[in-house]
């Protein structure tokens, strides 16, 4: 039971992946989730069960929703000092950037407005704990937030946009990562797991505001 004195809610699915084509390695995936009145809590436990080296990395891919009102008026706050600027076409990665007098400066919270992003952020903070923490706001008063460890450098944002007449979006995801998008052939922050070997990532989302 939670300190509330209610029992959490536990899930587990635990699935085996690989020995592809395109994925000539074996890893057994087991996925766990608790949902208590602190929120819901994920944790993703990856073993290589095969004989090679396994190139690795994961996310969750959430959308969070602060309110009812419309994306544009949420406040956004992401503890991230730099982001991956990619091509306009194909989002592909181009280099590092600080979010410093930049659009994508959000670390000390602001209204998301027009800004559209579908971009990976960096050199995130994390606290004494080993966690990093992104709150969204609604004006009306409600919000949510998610935290991360220390095993995700990374954190993708989108904004979901789309042009019109297409709806608004209604939900911003937030997706803390192990390694940045294209990293199989960058091979920045990419896992190599060798056999035997277990890596573990936890996330949890929570409701805030007032």
């Amino acid at each position: 039971m939670d300190a509330s004195g209610t029992r959490p809610e536990l899930s587990n699915v635990s699935v085996a992946i690989g020995q592809t084509e395109g994925y000539p390695h074996a890893l057994q995936i087991d996925v766990e989730y608790v949902l208590s009145d602190k929120g819901l809590r994920s944790r993703v436990t990856a073993r290589n069960t095969g004989k090679t080296t396994a190139p690795y990395g994961v996310c969750p891919h959430p959308y969070l929703i602060a309110g009812e009102s419309p994306l544009d008026e949420w406040s956004l706050k992401i503890p991230a000092r730099s982001f991956l600027e990619v091509t306009s076409d194909r989002l592909l990665p181009k280099k590092v950037r600080s979010v410093e007098d930049h659009e994508f400066d959000f670390r000390t919270g602001r209204v998301i407005g027009a800004t559209e992003i579908d971009h990976a952020f960096t050199d995130i903070a994390f606290d004494e704990t080993g966690h990093a923490r992104l709150e969204l706001q609604d004006p009306i008063g409600t919000g949510v937030g998610m935290t991360w460890d220390r095993s995700c450098q990374w954190l993708q944002i989108h904004t979901a946009d789309k042009a019109a007449p297409a709806a608004n979006p209604i939900g911003l995801a937030v997706e803390p990562m192990t390694c940045p998008p294209d990293a199989f052939n960058s091979a920045v922050s990419l896992l190599r797991l060798e056999p035997g070997e277990d890596h573990e990532a936890s996330w949890s989302i929570y409701a805030a505001g007032d």
